[in-house]
């Protein structure tokens, strides 16, 4: 028998794109300049972080009593991704919604993809794939706390943070 180099580990990209139908999944595609920051009330750090950033994919289950089963599946199979040695853990997050934890792929100091993850066993989970160039990790944290601290209400955000939140 031939075995061949390959993972039984669906990779995250591919679980976006086989549940973008699923009536559960909320998947959106969002420009990194929809954030709009404003960029006068950011260190230079930060601006630069924002710099080096390109779009957000974004996917959120919505949690129903209808589809808790469906969320524990989905739940599981998504921190089985994120357990691929290939993510480097760069923080954990516990908040008022929930848990969850920040991940990253490529160099320490050239990070080319964030993922955001966090759950909620009331809400739901949200994955937020942070697509940029040559990220670094501790401007990304610094930029992460600006973002919250940010007010994003009007910014066609609200919304979002709904979904994510509840």
């Amino acid at each position: 028998m031939l075995f061949m180099g390959c993972s039984g580990t669906q990779s995250l990209q591919e679980y976006y794109v086989d549940n973008s139908e699923n009536p559960n999944f909320l998947v959106l595609d969002v420009p990194a300049n929809i954030l709009k920051l404003d960029e006068a009330a950011l260190s230079e750090t930060e601006k630069q972080a924002l710099r080096s950033l390109r779009k957000l994919n974004i996917l959120t289950f919505r949690k129903t009593d209808a589809n808790a089963q469906s969320y524990e599946e989905e739940s599981a199979k998504v921190k089985a991704i994120l357990k691929d040695s290939e993510f480097k853990e760069l923080m954990k997050l516990n908040t008022k919604y929930g848990r969850g934890v920040v991940k990253y792929l490529g160099d320490e100091d050239a990070i080319d993809e964030v993922v955001i993850y966090g759950d909620s066993r009331e809400n739901g989970f949200a994955v937020i794939r942070v697509l940029g160039k040559n990220m670094n990790p501790a401007y990304f944290v610094q930029l992460l706390q600006a973002i919250e601290n940010a007010d994003l209400e009007g910014e066609g955000l609200s919304e979002l943070a709904f979904l994510i939140n509840g």
